[in-house]
């Protein structure tokens, strides 16, 4: 069985078992259901900064010119610097990129001129790949022309918003995202002094929703060592953000996230079920739509309150990734919709709102009165034994969730949403889902205090370790 698949964002797998012949044959049916739609001309094509990255990336090139259309190699590049040259150039891109995970895997992630493929155009590619019945992949030969589309990405955030982070002090954790030069330059743009911290000529899988305990115990050095008013980071395609307050404590994706919506003023945000139940608290914000984990669940959501009449619609995950459904105005300056997951937006959102109310990050984030929310992963456990495990929780036989959940005051509520989401009597939550880029099972817990949500995410890994393994 191929570890390939389409999960929340493109599709992913073994690099051993994308390299070749999968490759070649998904771009392949990527071209042919462009072509039927009428599609011709150039195609862009980014990479992250992991091993077998340039590899792939060319044989998608490759793939790109046998199918008649034009490659245009954009280099290393980060995923949302790529969308806004092709939504800009009105044409389709690829980017080859595993974002998060580990560097012995990796993934393609396509995009029509007008943004991100849904999950319609993901079955249409596969029933495509199989028609065609390729059977080898050709030798590398295209050279494609390159272009320059970090540029553009610069300009859209130098504009907007200008010298607003005036005398701020930023580090940047830098690791082996392709966004790190990037943001460094963007920062220096906007009056801020960058530093950087923690460059790696490896590839580090920095996951936003489960850090490594080195990247907290690395911020919280950092902060220790030098005055910083925030560090600053990303996944490794730079479309997840990273944002920790002055002293090294990482803010959870979502709360970065609704920090963005509140500065660009945004009247509707749509959000996953796994995000923090306080954003559904009264007059925060004028409407909440909730979604599966992924972003083109967000997006289609994102596209249904529009035509609603939101004015400003801001989407975001708990991974911090923010899509950009709307043009926002602000301070007479505006910015174009980009709805596709984003790093940098927030980024420069949440810092620069610090810096207009003159309040650190950390009162920032402590004013928001989020929920304490914790969330983790067991790696390696395949997907049926997840599932296994959540049919057991959801079963209607209640003895074995109410056992499980007993010393919670068992399970007053269950929302099948995205995996299973279990509100306890305690008033506390705990989800289980399983990823849908990876053999891992997910594990999110919300509690009233960081004390008993460390306690609930150890005893339910843990329960949930015991479960998997037991198959």
């Amino acid at each position: 069985m191929t570890s390939l698949k389409f999960g929340t964002s493109g599709l992913r797998g073994l690099v051993i078992e994308l390299v070749g012949l999968p490759t070649y044959a998904h771009v392949r049916a990527f071209c042919a259901m462009l072509r039927e739609d009428g599609v011709a001309g150039e195609v862009l094509i980014g990479r992250d900064l992991r091993s077998s990255s340039p590899l792939i990336a060319a044989q998608c090139a490759q793939a790109v010119a046998d199918a008649g259309l034009a490659p245009i190699d954009c280099g290393a590049v980060p995923t949302p610097a790529l969308a806004l040259a092709a939504m800009s150039a009105g044409s389709p891109a690829i980017m080859v990129t595993g974002s998060h995970i580990p560097d012995d895997r990796n993934g393609l992630k396509f995009y029509r001129a007008e943004g991100e493929i849904d999950k319609s155009d993901e079955q249409r590619i596969l029933a495509l790949s199989a028609a065609l019945g390729l059977s080898a992949a050709p030798d590398v030969s295209v050279k494609p022309p390159s272009r320059d589309v970090l540029a553009g990405y610069v300009a859209r955030y130098a504009r907007f918003f200008g010298r607003s982070l005036e005398g701020m002090t930023v580090g940047v954790y830098e690791h082996s995202s392709v966004g790190r030069d990037v943001i460094r330059e963007v920062l220096s743009a906007l009056g801020a002094t960058p530093v950087s911290l923690g460059r790696s000529d490896r590839f580090i899988p920095v996951d936003t929703e489960a850090l490594r305990p080195e990247d907290s115990e690395l911020a919280a050095c950092w902060a220790a060592e030098q005055k910083l008013d925030a560090i600053v980071s990303t996944d490794g395609d730079a479309d997840r953000p990273l944002v920790a307050d002055e002293a090294g404590l990482f803010l959870r994706g979502d709360l970065v996230g609704a920090l963005t919506a509140r500065f660009l003023g945004a009247d509707a945000i749509v959000t996953p079920v796994t995000s923090n139940s306080a954003l559904d608290r009264p007059g925060l914000f004028a409407r909440v739509v909730r979604t599966r984990v992924g972003s083109p669940y967000v997006i289609a959501g994102m596209a249904d309150v529009k035509k609603d009449g939101a004015r400003i619609v801001i989407g975001f995950e708990a991974n911090g990734g923010v899509l950009l459904g709307s043009a926002v105005t602000r301070g007479g300056k505006t910015l174009a919709a980009l709805p596709t997951r984003d790093a940098l937006l927030p980024i420069l959102s949440t810092l620069s709102l610090a810096r207009e109310t003159s309040q650190p990050l950390s009162a920032i984030a402590a004013g928001a009165r989020f929920a304490i929310a914790l969330s983790n992963r067991l790696q390696e456990i395949p997907q049926e034994r997840t599932a296994g495990l959540i049919a057991r929780l959801d079963a209607d036989d209640a003895a074995f969730r109410q056992q499980a959940f007993a010393a919670h005051g068992g399970v007053a509520a269950r929302d099948r949403s995205d995996g299973l989401r279990l509100t306890l009597g305690s008033g506390s939550t705990v989800h289980f889902r399983a990823s849908g880029n990876a053999p891992e099972l997910r594990v999110y817990v919300e509690a009233p205090d960081r004390a008993q949500a460390e306690r609930l995410m150890q005893e339910y890994l843990a329960f949930a370790a015991a479960q998997t393994q037991a198959g």
